[in-house]
């Protein structure tokens, strides 16, 4: 078995991060790593000491709210915000870091890696966000897509 690159190494702990998702439409697995370590990770669901969706229902199912919509209407935080939100309540310097995220981060999450000084970010499902891509762009945040039939070893080493 070929040794992983850094990217697939990364990228298959966020699917591990994943599973512990309490998000009823959708596990997504974030890291923030820099230098080859691992800062923080996060998944999406409720913020702490709050009812999980599995619980209570799912507020976007209910409203038949479309994915990638009215992301305000949710129980849950992103698997991006809680990375960055578990950095800095342990005092994690993530400015310069890489996010590495199972799914493309949408527009809000997008804004605050901007601001967050994320310089890349790689991704292995895209996302129906046109403005988040246009502002990564417009941030000159590096973005790659991993792609998991690419030849062994492949990806950033």
């Amino acid at each position: 078995m070929p040794r992983p690159s850094w990217d697939q190494y990364f990228i298959d702990i966020t699917h591990l991060v994943a599973t512990r998702s309490t998000c009823l439409r959708r596990q997504v697995g974030a890291l923030l790593v820099k230098e080859r370590n691992i800062l923080s990770t996060g998944y999406n669901g409720t913020p702490s000491g709050i009812s999980h969706c599995e619980q209570v229902g799912c507020l976007r199912e209910r409203l038949k709210v479309p994915s990638g919509e009215r992301h305000e209407l949710c129980r849950g935080l992103h698997a991006e915000q809680n990375a960055i939100i578990q950095a800095a309540r342990h005092g994690v310097n993530i400015d310069g870091a890489t996010l590495y995220c199972t799914t493309m981060p949408c527009i809000i999450c997008t804004k605050m890696l901007i601001n967050a000084g994320i310089h890349r970010i790689v991704f292995e499902e895209g996302y129906a966000d046109e403005l988040a891509r246009e502002m990564v762009a417009e941030a000159g945040i590096e973005v790659d897509q991993f792609l998991r039939n690419s030849p062994p070893g492949g990806g950033q080493s």
